[in-house]
């Protein structure tokens, strides 16, 4: 039998281990239920609000001195709020974990003054449906018993039935087993089923987090009823100025048959631009039963809505799956999966970027507005009453014409004025290195290495001061880097090393004369210690960081999903790489939602500049994106400005730190040559096994790197030797046709 000095020895030695903290989910609960923020707990423990995701999740643990002030401080909620006490500050006492932000928190929006609607579209063919009548502080009645009953999901070969029993359990779903769910917020009360639902020909709606609904509907507009009494879908705001996202019902093949739509949309024309002729029996169904339909008309993406009731949207946005309305580029493999996966992947996406309104480029453009809403409510002081007035940092109602040289040559302000002065030339990188400047040591070198930077140009956007007004043209003005504009300036006599592209043109051919320039790349010619003497300006007087939230926004997604994937922040290079093997095989579901996130980013920087479509378009004529106040070419302009100067910043350092050039650059991927074929055998460490700054870093972080693919170096040269750009082929296929991956 153990003496008393052997078992006081045990206990001493159990008080001295490392302090034991509660499960994750528990921290979170103990969090939510003190009413703090992950942000807030960050800062109180001096770190990082991935980090303290990353302890709620339990994909990493605090450290000394950190772990005994985070156990602390849970033993002092521990103690406040028991497990089963009563909610605290509106969250469950088991809440599960919420992901912060200042715009898109899953609570009730803090009731704001009334917003009225900005300026009407057309009765007859509108644009886009009205606003609501501005009552802010009205509530949707309540779902009805039998929709907002949410039962368990069969299992996934059966149909389910009319019949299935209501339950308060969640569907399970597909998804492979031993993947974590991600973290969901709590709903908000107002919109208790979430923001979208996908409908089967059973007539089972899957939502978010397992839910199914039991969906009657048999035609368009009974489904559109349905949605908006009875479903208790929908989304809170993203800003206090801005309007609820409305409810999202997809359609899967089944189900469209059901509602007596085709299966296949079929026409000659572009597949984007497909729609139902106006005699079609659905269209009919739908404008007989009061609704109307956008100027889109009844296509993949659908949005029918009427006039505004008790201060309410009356507007339901339908997508139709057999119609491609999720492009597989950027929903790689979601139209092959079951409903209830197709509902997680697009209710993740909702939470952490927005609902989907149509492609990933028509919702990263929505997701500008929705965090910069053009007005907002101001007080009349003549009359006492609330009035839409301008928000500031926002682009407003009204388009804006560009100036001529950051316009397309189609654009009326171009073809209308007859100019012939030259045009912007803003866009990402195509260049190879010519290949008689290829050492003898470096084509003896065996492999060829790419790097991808990560979401580029969703890096440049952080920080970014564009303009918000129209543009004033200046002659022979003095160049000032912080104001954005596109400057006619003559950078020909920057002489740099041949072995690197130019900064200056998106080919790496360096300028023969006099061009159009925008504000960052005529900065970087000044920051290489060269003089720049403009000859005439477009500038903006009115400025500001436009894009700021949407990147704070995109980022969080893009982090959060690659976390969920097991590539977190935390990892030291060779534990990146490792991870980097085998997050696409990880879930399905969740890369699907990565790829979507990437192509949002590329694809709202893209529309910003969107071109006319159709074959019936006259040059000169304007094209519907123009009415729009987000057509703004010379912000697109800026952003591919900043990211081509960043990869030539990156390059030129690289050359300093290391002696390595590159063979080629497409965008956002570069390749070297390298003695191995891993990007550790030829990045700059320090003797201190840390990445040397100003050269590229391995890492998730937008504008660090990735690997993007390796092949032999006799392979690159034949390439470069056939004109081609190894930066393209490296992946193994083509990178511009595989962009969504």
């Amino acid at each position: 039998m153990a003496s008393e000095e052997e078992l006081f020895a045990s206990v001493d030695a159990l008080l001295e281990e490392e302090p034991q903290l509660p499960p994750p989910a528990e921290r979170a609960r103990l969090r939510e239920a003190a009413g703090i923020t992950q942000a807030r707990l960050a800062l109180a423990l001096k770190t990082s609000t991935q980090t303290v995701k990353n302890y709620e999740n339990g994909r990493s643990e605090p450290k000394s001195p950190r772990l005994e002030a985070y156990q602390r401080l849970l033993k002092g909620w521990a103690a406040r709020y028991p497990a089963h006490s009563a909610p605290v500050h509106g969250v469950p006492a088991h809440g599960a974990p919420v992901h912060d932000g200042p715009a898109h928190s899953a609570a009730t929006p803090t009731p704001s003054p009334p917003v009225p609607s900005p300026t009407s579209a057309p009765v007859s063919a509108p644009a886009e449906p009205p606003a609501a009548h501005p009552v802010p502080l009205a509530q949707p009645s309540a779902p009805s018993a039998r929709a907002s009953a949410p039962r368990t999901a069969p299992a996934p070969t059966g149909t389910p039935t009319a019949s299935a029993r209501p339950a308060r359990h969640p569907a399970t779903s597909s998804r492979r087993p031993g993947t974590k769910p991600t973290a969901a917020p709590a709903a908000d009360p107002r919109y208790p089923h979430g923001p979208l639902v996908v409908l089967d020909g059973g007539g089972s709606a899957y939502g978010v987090d397992g839910l199914v609904l039991d969906c009657p509907a048999t035609s368009v507009p009974q489904l559109v009823e349905w949605t908006l009494r009875e479903s208790g879908l929908g989304a809170p705001r993203l800003h206090r100025n801005g309007k609820d996202a409305d409810p999202l019902v997809v359609l899967t093949p089944a189900a469209a048959v059901r509602l007596g739509l085709p299966e296949r949309l079929e026409g000659h024309e572009q597949r984007r631009s497909l729609r139902l002729p106006g005699d079609h029996p659905v269209v009919v169904q739908v404008l007989k039963a009061g609704w109307q339909l956008t100027q889109r008309g009844f296509g993949p993406w659908a949005r029918i809505y009427r006039k505004a009731q008790e201060g309410r949207r009356q507007c339901v946005q339908l997508a139709v799956l057999s119609w491609d309305a999720l492009d597989e580029r950027s929903w790689p493999g979601v139209t092959q999966m079951e409903p209830a996966d197709i509902a997680r992947v697009l209710g993740v996406y909702a939470r952490r970027v927005i609902t989907p309104r149509g492609s990933t480029a028509v919702s990263g453009l929505e997701l500008m507005t929705a965090l910069r809403p053009p007005t907002r409510a101001v007080r009349d002081e003549a009359t006492g009453n609330w009035v839409p007035g301008h928000n500031p940092g926002s682009l407003g109602t009204d388009p804006v014409d560009p100036a001529p040289p950051e316009a397309t040559p189609e654009h009326p302000v171009v073809v209308d004025s007859g100019w012939s002065g030259g045009f912007l030339d803003e866009e990402a990188y195509q260049w190879v290195r010519e290949v008689d400047l290829l050492s003898d040591e470096e084509c003896h070198l065996p492999y060829a290495v790419g790097l991808d930077l990560n979401t580029a140009f969703l890096a440049a956007a952080a920080r970014l001061t564009v303009g918000l007004s129209g543009p004033d043209h200046f002659v022979g003005p003095q160049f000032n880097p912080k104001i954005p504009g596109s400057w006619l300036v003559d950078l020909s006599h920057v002489e740099l090393d041949p072995r690197l592209p130019s900064p200056f043109t998106p080919t790496g051919v360096r300028p023969s004369g006099p061009a159009w320039y925008q504000t960052h790349t005529v900065a970087y010619a000044q920051e290489l210690g060269y003089n720049v003497r403009p000859l005439e300006a477009y500038l903006r007087r009115d400025t500001g960081a436009y894009l700021d939230p949407w990147h704070d926004r995109l980022k969080s997604a893009y982090l959060d999903t690659l976390a969920d994937l097991g590539v977190t922040r935390d990892l030291d290079d060779r534990q990146f790489l490792m991870a980097m093997e085998r997050y696409k095989d990880a879930d399905p579901a969740l890369f699907a939602v990565l790829a979507a996130i990437k192509a949002t980013v590329k694809g709202g920087i893209g529309k910003l500049r969107e071109r006319p479509q159709g074959r019936h378009y006259k040059q000169g004529e304007r094209w519907p994106a123009l009415e729009r106040p987000t057509w703004r070419p010379d912000i697109r302009a800026a952003v591919i400005s900043k990211a081509r100067v960043n990869m030539h910043r990156k390059l030129l350092n690289m050359a300093k730190l290391t002696g390595r050039y590159p063979l080629a650059v497409l965008s956002d991927c570069v390749v070297y040559p390298s003695p191995g074929p891993s990007p550790l055998d030829f990045l700059p460490y320090a003797a201190s096994g840390k990445a040397q700054p100003g050269g590229f870093r391995l890492g998730p972080t937008p504008g660090l790197a990735k690997p993007e693919g390796v092949q032999e170096m006799l392979w690159a040269v034949d390439l470069m030797e056939k004109g081609l750009n190894p930066a393209r082929h490296v992946k193994g296929g083509d990178a511009v046709l595989d962009e969504g991956e």
